[in-house]
């Protein structure tokens, strides 16, 4: 089984909406049969919160509804992580935000808890290794995400 760390900085966010996360996220973490012991953080937001994590982190001095920092990606001048015999595989952070993730649902027709579910399993995915920076990419990612949204029960 997957853990997960929740912060929900908002304190708006419902204990039906956390147990779908850790439900949406057990399942996938199953169908890409990830072995371990694999934990995750999912941290809440506001707009103003995570427009400042992505100006700080990625250049984009804006909101957005989900960003993912997976701890096994490296980069330059970085000392890998070894891992120990039965510790835990820490994938990384996903921040969600609660303000986008509500606007979003309405915008598709569907509601918030569906929506943040759908988010943290984008969230989850790029952590992973999946990205949709190309066209193939994209189709790959996306295809997975609705494989294991369909097979959980959680469509639009």
């Amino acid at each position: 089984m997957l853990d997960i760390y929740f912060d929900d900085r908002t304190e708006k966010v419902t204990e039906d909406t956390i147990k779908l996360i850790q439900d949406v996220l057990d399942h996938a973490a199953k169908m890409e049969n990830l072995s371990g012991n694999p934990e995750v953080s999912v941290t809440f937001m506001s707009d103003e919160e995570i427009r400042q994590v992505n100006a700080e982190y990625r250049g984009k001095d804006k909101a957005t509804d989900v960003i993912s920092f997976a701890l096994e990606e490296m980069s330059e001048g970085e000392v890998a992580i070894v891992q120990e015999e039965d510790m835990p595989v820490v994938l990384g952070d996903i921040i969600i935000s609660v303000e986008t993730a509500k606007r979003q649902a309405v915008e598709y027709g569907h509601d918030e808890k569906r929506e943040i579910g759908f988010l943290a399993l984008h969230g989850f995915l790029h952590l992973l290794g999946y990205d949709h920076m190309t066209e193939e990419d994209e189709k790959k990612m996306f295809g997975r995400q609705k494989d294991i949204l369909s097979s959980f029960g959680l469509e639009r």
